[in-house]
């Protein structure tokens, strides 16, 4: 996210906390307003089709790299827009540890437990590799990788900071996860029916290989109701893996030299090894399980996360090029494909063996 942190140190330079205040105005202002009609967007599809088959975030970024084909926003914009990007999706990342705990983790068990962690390491090494393979830098790779191993466009948005992944990347990662999300919705019931698969078997593979959880429910209720609790407890595992990952992932970032064109000497050792918001997220993480988060303000932050992710998601579509995009599409389109359908073979080992078909 070279452009933004660029943008960010020329708001810095003006004089006075006003004047840095007031430098953000013009750029937050157009963020929200974009995030606002990607929300609104996004309760219209849930009305009209009983749910959101593509998320406010997903909208919020397209919006943004649509209002980018026919208007580039001038200076005035850009602090406001950087720190949307930057600040705001870090607090998101940072907040999402107060929605979860260890005990949702111990409830699954610890062999179907150990089953989700070991398919979410070969599903992240392999859709790296993929990536890779089709000539992806690595920071795209990654996120590619994430997005489809636990949890699509939110895992994608919680690691872009962790590895300073340039916003190009990140909108063309969503874009396309987004679209092939909805996809596997769609035929993976069909499969499913096909095969003769039983509700708990069905249940395994909708949980390893659908992206967000309103989809895997989506994904699973037309086979039976054994089918999506199975389905959502087992997303539910991947979705606990983020934390993990991310904290990892902060690790390597370092060593990281596509994306940015930053390489380990540009960022201090120590200092850096684990981003702030990383840290604050398993903090957060172990209040949640200690009890002093109760359900009801974890569901609230929730809904905190959320706004600040849109609004993240509607900065960097912003800030994208959408000639960047363009001339990216048909290599991330074919890694996220493959990937997907890496994870369908994956997915079938557990659905078959542990359950039974």
């Amino acid at each position: 996210m070279k452009g933004i942190r660029k943008a960010m140190d020329q708001a810095a330079e003006r004089s006075g906390p006003v004047g840095r205040t007031a430098a953000l105005v013009p750029g937050l202002l157009l963020s929200v307003g974009v995030g606002l009609v990607a929300w609104g967007l996004g309760q219209l599809e849930a009305r009209l089709f009983g749910h959101a088959w593509i998320e406010p975030l997903v909208l919020a970024i397209l919006l943004g790299v649509l209002i980018r084909l026919v208007w580039t926003p001038g200076p005035r914009f850009q602090p406001g827009i950087a720190f949307a990007a930057k600040p705001v999706l870090e607090v998101a990342v940072a907040l999402l540890g107060a929605t979860v705990s260890a005990q949702a983790l111990a409830s699954a068990g610890l062999p179907l437990l150990g089953g989700v962690v070991v398919f979410v390491a070969v599903a992240l090494v392999g859709g790296y590799a993929i990536g890779r393979a089709m000539g992806l830098p690595d920071r795209m790779a990654i996120l590619i990788a994430a997005g489809n191993a636990i949890c699509g466009n939110s895992a994608i948005a919680a690691v872009a900071p962790v590895i300073r992944a340039e916003a190009r990347d990140v909108a063309a990662a969503i874009a396309f996860t987004a679209v092939i999300g909805v996809i596997v919705v769609l035929l993976l019931p069909v499969l499913g029916t096909a095969l003769g698969m039983s509700e708990p078997a069905y249940g395994v593979l909708a949980g390893l290989t659908v992206y967000a959880v309103p989809q895997v429910l989506a994904a699973a209720a037309p086979m039976g109701p054994v089918a999506l609790q199975v389905g959502a407890l087992i997303k539910l595992a991947r979705v606990l893996m983020l934390g993990p990952v991310c904290f990892g992932l902060g690790l390597l970032a370092p060593r990281l030299d596509g994306g940015t064109g930053e390489g380990p000497t540009r960022r201090p050792a120590l200092r850096h090894l684990v981003p702030w918001f990383i840290l604050v997220f398993l903090v957060l993480l172990v209040v949640r399980s200690v009890g002093w988060i109760d359900a009801g303000l974890a569901a609230s932050i929730t809904g905190v996360v959320k706004v600040l992710t849109v609004l993240a998601m509607a900065a960097l579509g912003l800030g994208v090029d959408p000639r960047g995009l363009v001339r990216a599409g048909p290599r991330v389109a074919a890694t996220s494909l493959l990937t997907v359908l890496m994870l369908l073979a994956l997915a079938f080992v557990p659905a078959l063996l542990l359950v039974g078909a």
